[in-house]
């Protein structure tokens, strides 16, 4: 067995919130086990709005014209969005740094590459598995992370009940669900793709009975054999279904798959940042369900006002 890679000592602050977003990095930070502190953002109170967080959640581009000693420096237009991080860690060579990332996947990307040389949560940078982790990572970005977020929208916060758009998005998100649904399928049983190449298996090759591949540090997960960082970016959503209205009692490989992961300390540890999280244990009550989407409602329509009067 080879030897495992040191990990340096990290100096990293994560700048979050206790939302799907903000939860698949905390998760992330967790899972591999590194030093990292942690900013509250109150996105209740338009917190990341704020020009100290828009310096943070931005490119800066600097361009040294050799020929004619003339250097310019530019901020990118701010996002204004968590999770954010700034990475303080020394270099290798010794020399500091203050590297911004922004946007959760690219964040996790970020995090694999530099601090994940034992592949806990990852695969080796252009290997077929570390490619088949990257499509999951994007998928969820570009699909469940935005249509759910707008079935949340619809069925908890919108100030009237619109059936189409309630029906759209829990559809659409439905349809995803069935996506993950039958790739975890397809890995429990190792089905080879469609260039007769195996695909990613869950687990050893032979442990096809459900009751064995569904062990907790076994899989199926969505690539090879152990839960990545695309898991994490997938988990992070299907954990909130029920606050999009949607049952995922008949996606019975997804619903195993989640309740695998929430049974990982690492993973209970993450979903606490910044600060524990109430969610689910509102839903267990009518009262503190209308509870937990009145505080919410508030704030998400009075983010939606300001922003209207800025786009007249």
């Amino acid at each position: 067995m080879a030897t495992p890679i040191k990990v340096p000592e990290t100096d990293i602050t994560l700048y979050t919130s206790g939302t799907p977003n903000g939860q698949k990095l905390s998760i992330t930070l967790e899972e591999l086990g590194i030093k990292y502190n942690v900013k509250n953002i109150e996105i209740s109170k338009n917190v990341q709005k704020e020009d100290w967080f828009l310096k943070i959640n931005r490119n800066f581009f600097r361009y040294n014209f050799n020929a004619r000693m003339i250097l310019i420096q530019a901020f990118a237009p701010a996002n204004g969005r968590i999770p954010a991080l700034i990475d303080r860690t020394p270099r290798p060579d010794g020399k500091g740094q203050e590297k911004r990332v922004f946007e959760g996947g690219a964040m996790q990307l970020y995090l694999v590459q530099k601090y994940d040389p034992n592949q806990k949560i990852s695969y080796p940078f252009d290997t077929d598995k570390y490619w088949e982790m990257v499509e999951w990572l994007v998928w969820q970005q570009s699909g469940i992370g935005p249509m759910q977020g707008q079935a949340n929208h619809f069925y908890r916060y919108a100030p009237e009940k619109i059936k189409y758009g309630i029906d759209r998005y829990q559809n659409e998100t439905k349809r995803l669900y069935q996506v993950l649904e039958d790739r975890l399928e397809h890995q429990a049983t190792k089905n080879r793709t469609a260039a007769n190449t195996r695909a990613s298996d869950a687990g050893c090759a032979e442990l096809v009975n459900r009751s064995t591949v569904d062990a907790e540090t076994q899989g199926p997960w969505l690539v090879g054999d152990k839960m990545t960082v695309a898991d994490i970016a997938c988990f992070s959503w299907v954990n909130w279904a029920e606050w999009a209205g949607i049952d995922v009692s008949r996606f019975s490989r997804m619903k195993n798959w989640v309740d695998r992961i929430n049974r990982r300390p690492a993973v209970r540890s993450g979903l606490d940042v910044p600060e524990p999280f109430e969610m689910k244990r509102k839903m267990q009550t009518k009262e503190g369900e209308k509870e937990y989407q009145r505080m919410h409602s508030e704030w998400v329509m009075e983010g939606q006002r300001e922003q209207e009067e800025k786009n007249k």
